[in-house]
């Protein structure tokens, strides 16, 4: 009769939203690893993006009238193969790669950076699958060639390791009690270990007939496996297994003859199980039992869009109170599509028990060390009914110490001001001039933090799209790592394009819009490896190529009208191609360039000739930089080293010192006045690094490091002196990095990133005379996407914008003019350009606003109409009869009595 028995879930029908409920603008892709590709936790939502080594961070829920925010993680230098979020700590994502690292990130809001918390390597090869495990804190399997590793990534260290596979491991899963681990492997072989008894095996039988990719799951029974795969004819099948009888599996399910892996989620609360494949629209659930028959198809929904991936929300999250048994997370190219899964009722008041039981807490039963020690405890489960439901405890030892440093850091002296919270611990001071005043818990928090940067709050902002040049065509691709991909001055900017010949685009920046399909252009002869303007002729355009030539372009007064093939001047002296090409940013038509030749020429322009060589390179050079007067030339190189020349008493580097460990590319830059050299590069394990240097000592190696993330684009770095804001942004990424760079520890202050929507191909700035002052824009940009160009402004907020801000524009230099001539500078003079004062006609410097007035506070009539309590009127009688007897030239009350006669007595 068994058989015959009808479920509770026989009505449970998938619910697919409208369009508006989906989210959207994610940049997912096509790309597709070996794992789900998405993952759910209880706040944040995690995602493969169409960057290899990069995932999506989105939140699982927004507020209403609140602008969802998507964040890219740039965890690996190869793709991203699984990840998981930790079940007793929201904050924690474990990421896995095929550049066989595992990786710690803890994630605070979409939006925001992820920041490593430890990486744990070693693991012999692809990882290719990793679970945490569901009872104990920081304990962590991991699945690389045919190996599955046991973690405390507390300690980061392994506790075992089962390498008794005959292949490549495919899947590993814990059993709900966490005693017992399962594997699926290519050798056809199902396995399952108790780790802490033996490295071996306890379980083996012959899994599915087919070595392609399967999957292996507990059922909530902790005897019952289920798995997923092909059998020998390539039908895909689910097939379940009893551990005590593993010979033979106990029931079989086939489906059809897709070539698609199943990708199987399963709620151990209600034992129903999803199942879709990538690359297709159709959706499965199924409900698993251990009675005949133990797997029973309850329904079918065929989605708009083809899976990506697929994660199921967390059991807290659900609309209990709506029968919502599940709710899947469908990844496509574009969108991830919520899915509900309801059970409809008639009347529901109160939970119903029969299809919301008691679910896992957030709070783990044990610690990694302990359950290696032998112990095995039970999460405590609670209640779903939202009437009781207590708050998320989540006790991770990585949130611990989190805490502890952003809420717990409050000094105990500190008395938080009326109405403030302490949500940011780089809350710093400002000026009161400016608007912005700290109250005393933020003084205490600088005291113990350290400082921040007055300019933290910095936004980037895409102007208006009327100011946008777009249709751009043909963009090269081609421009290589030393090159920052396009260049502009205040009046035009040079592109290069794709094609034969190396043609470059002048386009005016005057002249916003849409262009035209067809541009004139530069013909260079020679596919472009760097381009610059002259730094004092907005119509001098020097151009290196692949043939080793570099060549000077003249553009007419009213900007590009027609092809122009012949240049004003070749140089010739390289034998290689060109790398870099630099102007000196103090005298007029000196130029520098490097070579594959391993040389470093310096040219006067006004002659053709080359005047000086700079030797000592052992390798690639890979960026060069003049220092703010020009007296001196800093390069880094791929043989790891950093040099300083004085071209004109030296073809020898003066100083040298060692440079990045990655040999992936690097720039250079000159920083705090030219007292500092600041080095972006790689370290050891690519991850991209900041250095930064004493330009008078260089051997000492660097004064301070920064580490920001994992990806394969070197950072292009833009100082501005005037407020000492470093940007830094690599080709292909979608963040810029802000920090503001000084003399003293720490160096580096972190301030507000800019997002963009889409990656970019490249950055350049205008000169800060061409910012709008009176919005407080410190810096402006254009940003170079793939078929557009588009201006962004970073402006500092502040309260009185129609002050002058002069602390955070002071007088800038006039990098326009020259301030030597080439054969000054040759016979050995420096000098710097003079200042100007950026202020406004008819502008107030903030600094000489008047002080206003304290304004009386005036209050309204319902204070005085109010009841008094009896305390109140004690207190302001006894004022008054204080005030009184305080004049003691006042008569007293019985000087004004009259009295009554003796008689009267009687």
């Amino acid at each position: 009769m068994n058989r015959f028995r009808t479920s509770k879930f026989k009505n449970c029908i998938p619910k697919i939203p409208k369009k508006d409920a989906w989210i959207g603008d994610i940049g997912a892709g096509s790309s597709s690893s070996i794992g789900n590709n998405i993952k759910c936790g209880p706040r944040l939502i995690a995602f493969n993006t169409d960057s290899s080594g990069v995932l999506g961070i989105t939140s699982l829920d927004v507020g209403d009238g609140e602008k969802r925010k998507v964040s890219r993680l740039s965890c690996h230098s190869d793709l991203v193969t699984d990840f998981a979020f930790s079940p007793f700590d929201e904050n924690l994502l474990v990421t896995g790669s095929s550049d066989q690292t595992v990786k710690l990130w803890h994630l605070s809001e979409p939006g925001d950076s992820g920041t490593q918390r430890g990486s744990l390597s070693g693991n012999g090869g692809q990882v290719r699958a990793l679970q945490f495990h569901p009872c104990a804190d920081n304990l962590l399997v991991t699945a690389a060639g045919k190996t599955a590793q046991i973690w405390d990534i507390s300690r980061e260290q392994t506790l075992a390791a089962v390498d008794s596979h005959g292949d490549h491991v495919q899947s590993v899963c814990w059993s709900l009690d966490g005693v017992l681990l399962a594997t699926s492997c290519k050798d056809k072989r199902l396995r399952i270990f108790d780790v802490r008894k033996s490295s071996g095996a306890i379980e083996n039988a012959q899994g599915h007939d087919s070595n392609k990719d399967s999957r292996v799951l507990w059922t909530n029974s902790n005897k019952h496996l289920l798995t997923s795969g092909f059998n020998q004819v390539r039908e895909r099948e689910l097939l379940l297994w009893d551990i005590h009888n593993f010979s033979r599996p106990v029931t079989s399910f086939s489906l059809d003859a897709s070539s698609g892996l199943l990708i199987p989620l399963y709620d151990a609360d209600t034992g129903l199980l999803i199942l879709a494949a990538q690359g297709e629209g159709s959706i499965y659930c199924m409900e698993v039992g251990t009675e005949p028959p133990a797997l029973t198809q309850i329904s079918q929904c065929v989605t708009e869009e083809q899976s990506r991936g697929l994660a199921l929300v967390p059991k807290i999250r659900l609309d209990v109170m709506s029968c919502e048994l599940l709710r899947l997370l469908q990844l496509t190219d574009k969108f991830i599509i919520p899915i509900s899964y309801s059970v409809p009722r008639k009347s529901v008041q109160e939970l119903q028990k029969d299809l919301f039981p008691d679910t896992n807490g957030c709070s783990s039963a044990l610690s990694a060390q302990s359950w290696w020690d032998g112990d095995n405890k039970q999460v405590q489960k609670v209640s779903l009914d939202p009437s009781y439901k207590p708050g998320h405890s989540y006790n991770s030892s990585k949130v611990a110490v989190n805490n502890r440093r952003e809420q717990d850091i409050v000094s105990p002296d500190a008395e938080p001001s009326e109405g403030s919270a302490v949500s940011s611990p780089t809350s710093s001071l400002t000026s009161p001039s400016s608007g912005i005043v700290s109250s005393t818990s933020q003084r205490s928090l600088q005291s113990i933090l350290g400082p921040s940067s007055r300019f933290r709050h910095t936004q980037g902002t895409v102007l208006h799209r009327d100011n946008h040049i777009t249709n751009l065509r043909g963009v090269s691709q081609s421009t290589p790592g030393e090159s920052d991909g396009f260049c502009l001055n205040h009046e035009r900017l040079a592109l290069p394009l794709s094609g034969p010949g190396g043609q470059i685009a002048v386009l005016e920046l005057s002249q916003p819009g849409r262009l035209p399909d067809t541009l004139p252009t530069i013909q260079n002869k020679a596919p472009v490896t760097d381009l610059i303007w002259d730094l004092f002729n907005t119509h001098k355009l020097v151009t290196g190529g692949e043939d080793g030539r570099i060549r000077v372009w003249l553009i007419p007064l009213k900007g590009l009208t027609e092809t122009l093939t012949e240049p004003d001047q070749v140089l010739v002296g390289h034998n290689e191609r060109i790398y870099t090409v630099r102007f000196h940013p103090c005298a007029s038509d000196i130029l520098a360039s490097s070579s594959y030749d391993l040389a470093v020429r310096i040219w006067n322009l006004q002659t053709g000739q080359n005047v000086l060589t700079l030797q000592g390179h052992g390798d690639q050079i890979f960026s060069l930089s003049w220092s703010p007067e020009g007296k001196y030339l800093a390069t880094c190189s791929k043989d790891q080293k950093i040099r300083i020349y004085e071209p004109r008493t030296s073809k020898q580097p003066c100083q040298e010192g060692a440079g990045p460990e990655g040999a992936r590319g690097a720039r250079v830059v000159w920083v705090c006045d030219g007292k500092y050299l600041l080095v972006s590069g790689f370290d050891g394990r690519s991850e991209r690094q900041l250095l930064l240097y004493s330009a008078e000592d260089l051997s000492s190696g660097p004064v301070t490091s920064q580490s920001l993330d994992v990806s394969p684009s070197t950072l292009i770095p833009y100082y501005d002196p005037d407020t000492g804001l470093l940007l830094l942004t690599g080709k292909g990424d979608t963040r810029m990095f802000l920090y503001e760079v000084t003399q003293e520890p720490p160096h580096f202050l972190e301030c507000n990133s800019f997002i963009s929507s889409d990656p970019h191909k490249g950055f350049q700035f205008l000169r800060k005379a061409d910012c709008a002052v009176r919005d407080v824009e410190v810096l402006q940009a254009f940003r170079l996407s793939a078929s557009s160009l588009e201006p962004v402004a970073f402006r500092v907020p502040r309260v009185k914008k129609e002050f002058f801000q002069d602390d955070v524009f002071p007088p800038t230099r006039k990098s326009w003019e020259p301030a030597l001539s080439a054969g000054d500078w040759l016979s050995g003079k420096d000098k710097l350009q003079g200042t100007i004062s950026l202020c406004p006609q008819g502008m107030i410097p903030v600094s000489e606003a008047p002080i206003e007035a304290p304004v009386r506070k005036i209050l309204p009539s319902s204070v005085y109409l109010q009841e008094k309590s009896d305390e109140q009127k004690k207190e302001e009688l006894l004022t008054a009869m204080v005030a009184k007897l305080g004049n003691r030239d006042d008569p007293l009350p019985q000087d004004a009595f009259e009295g009554v006669d003796e008689d009267e007595w009687d």
